[in-house]
Order: C-alpha cells, then structure tokens, then sequence
C-alpha cells in the first residue's frame, strides 16, 4: 500500500507515518518543503526505515500543485495513493493571514492535487474546532449547523473542512480530534498548547501556597483532550477498516469529556499543588457588559497590567475565549469503528502526570533563563 502524507514531519503526522510504516509493505510517500532536509535523518532513525519505504516528495502546501514537479506528480499517479493531510496551523494564537493561507488555501490545493494523482482516498484530518461553539451536542453528522465561529482558528477549520465537502470528488473521509495532548505513555510533547498553558499557573501555586490549602479554581465550559498515541492509533486503525467510510466523519474524541475546571484540578493533583475545591464559573463574566469591559481595556494602565500577567503567566492573550466551549462531542461513529479493536482514549487522570511530569523536565520557559549573576544582570547595569 502507496500513502501520501502532508504534515509528516509534525507532532501527529510523524506518529502517524510510524504507524502506517508498520504495516506490511506499506510505503510513505510525504511533503517536505525545500530546505527542511535537515529535518530527515532524525526522521528516519524516529521511523527506523530507510529512504525506500519512506519517500520525500519536495514541495510547499501552499504552492499550485503543492509545488510537486511533473514526474513526481505522475510517479504518485500510477500508484493509486491513499492522501493523509495533517498539515495545517494548530496555533491557537497564530495570525489570521497564516490560518487562511494554510488551513483553507493549502486545503484547496491538497485537494485539487489529490485529484491528479487519482488518489484513491483522502483522509482529512480537521477538528473538533470546526465545530466553532456550537451550543449543545454537536454530532457527527453534523457540519452546517456550527456557530460562534468568529475566531480565526475556528473558522478556517470550518472552511476548510467545507472544501473537502464540497470540492473533493474522490472518496473522502473526515476525522475531528479534540485537543491533542502528550503521548499518554511518555508523555511526550512538542510544544506548550491547549491546557499546557496553564502549566505555569499552577505551577506558582506550588510554589506559594501549602498542599492542604485549598485553592480556587475557575469552572469554565467543557473542553476534550484526547493523548496523540490515542489519536494516531484510532486515526489508523478507522482509515483501514473495512466499513464504508466515504462521507463519513469520526469524532476523535474522549467520549468522557471534562468540565475545565475539573482539568485543572487533575493537573494541580498531578503537580502536588493545592486542591481547587471551590470554583468560579467563567461564565458569570459574561454578566459584565461589553461596554465596561471595552473601557476598561482601552485604558492604558489596565491594558499594561492585563498584558504583564498574562505574559508572565504564559497564557496567550485571547485564551479565555478557549474555556467557555458549551460543546460536547458526539461520538458514536468513533466508537462503533473501534469496537473490538482494543484501542480507546486513556482517562486523563491515568496520564495526567506523565504531561506534567514531561512539560516541567522539557518545555517550562523557565527552564531556558540563565540564573547565573551574568544572566540576571545582563542588559540590566
């Protein structure tokens, strides 16, 4: 089996090609832009495979025809490729402009691409966020129906998932996973993201306050994290499976799913810091009217001071946009694909202090500051 893989040498994409690699006979075919070949040999001894079972394709998602040359292109046409497009921006906090430019336009493209190397399936990997903030259980089946989509992530998730909708004429799969955590075994992670960043924040309640002091934490809406090994595992397994999956969409979710506050108290656990025993529900700020919050933002001093603690805490400024969802996830497609097969999400309490124990030996900010005399006054005198 021929794959054709966009986004592999990302956190998910790579644990996918690993996956795919280990099937019989399988070989990779995968999108690697000019001047990232220095990213390949730490690839390859990741896959264990040489360069015969994992092929590099030159190209750029955002190029016409993804920037692939004619012989490749034909190369890829006459062995009937399965598509797996993972690349995308996943940065809550990444400018519009960049969000369109791949998410929506690179979609386009991949799909138009697929088309000429008479893909035999394209597997498109969205999310949850396509969704937008949709009020109620948002299943499946359902795409139209998404709302509160004014956020840049949420929408070019959605329009980019319209244009494999719309657009492909081939065979094509969806698959939405929510939050993608660490690796639930190792707990391995490739950048601070989703409930990472509140990391830090809890972090300095351990530092500051005892254990059996209870602290307060703050409720929220609903969120889903799901581990990558879970996605990947059951990204694999459902696109393999010998079901009909044209048309279909998959819920990549935890069908628990979890109150943010109750996230945040998993974490602290995990960290040792104080129990959140009383919680402030994040939606009563809704109370206060947008004309008083707008004032009070337009105010120089205000803004400093919003922006410092925000700053020195790690949380990306919009981030309380992002702990209010009123979504739950439907996912009994999910679900029906993987009975019997062994695979299903990790609870987070099981894993949560692999992520924590990993974030604060590898991705802490503080680990990079130099506590040296030099360091501390460098600049400063």
């Amino acid at each position: 089996m021929h794959y054709f893989v966009t986004g592999a040498t990302g956190f998910i994409g790579k644990r996918l090609v690993k996956s795919l690699l280990a099937r019989r006979g399988a070989v990779v075919h995968f999108l690697v832009r000019p001047g990232s070949e220095g990213k390949l040999a730490d690839l390859y001894r990741y896959w264990g495979v040489s360069k015969a079972r994992a092929i590099p394709v030159s190209g750029d998602l955002t190029s016409h025809k993804l920037g692939v040359s004619a012989d490749d292109t034909q190369a890829l046409k006459a062995l009937g490729v399965a598509v797996y497009h993972l690349a995308a921006v996943y940065d809550l906090g990444a400018d519009e402009d960049s969000q369109v430019r791949v998410n929506i336009e690179g979609t386009r493209l991949l799909v138009e691409f697929a088309k000429a190397v008479d893909a035999s399936h394209l597997h498109h990997v969205s999310s949850i966020a396509a969704a937008g903030l949709y009020e109620g259980v948002f299943r499946e089946d359902m795409f139209d129906e998404a709302e509160g989509l004014d956020h840049p992530y949420f929408m070019t998730k959605h329009e980019s998932e319209k244009i494999v909708r719309k657009e492909c004429k081939l065979p094509w799969t969806v698959y939405r996973p929510a939050l993608v955590v660490g690796d639930s075994t190792t707990g391995e992670m490739d950048k601070v993201d989703g409930p990472y960043y509140f990391f830090k924040l809890i972090q300095r309640m351990r530092q500051l306050l005892p254990p059996w002091l209870p602290a307060i934490g703050l409720e929220g809406g609903r969120t889903n994290i799901v581990p990558v090994d879970f996605v990947v595992k059951a990204l694999d397994h459902i696109s393999h499976s010998k079901g009909e999956l044209a048309g279909k969409c998959f819920h990549l979710v935890d069908p628990q799913g979890y109150r943010v506050g109750d996230v945040l108290d998993i974490f602290a656990k995990a960290a040792h810091a104080p129990k959140m025993n009383v919680f402030i529900n994040a939606a009563l700020l809704g109370f206060i009217p947008k004309s008083v919050k707008r004032g009070l933002m337009a105010l120089a001093p205000v803004r400093r001071v919003y922006r410092a603690v925000m700053k020195d805490l790690g949380l990306p400024e919009d981030m309380f946009t992002f702990i209010n969802f009123p979504t739950r996830y439907d996912c009994r497609e999910m679900q029906a694909a993987l009975k019997g097969s062994g695979i299903e999400c990790p609870k987070l309490n099981d894993y949560a202090w692999r992520l924590w124990d990993y974030w604060e030996r590898h991705l802490d900010p503080d680990l990079l500051i130099d506590r040296s005399l030099k360091g501390s006054v460098g600049g400063k005198v």
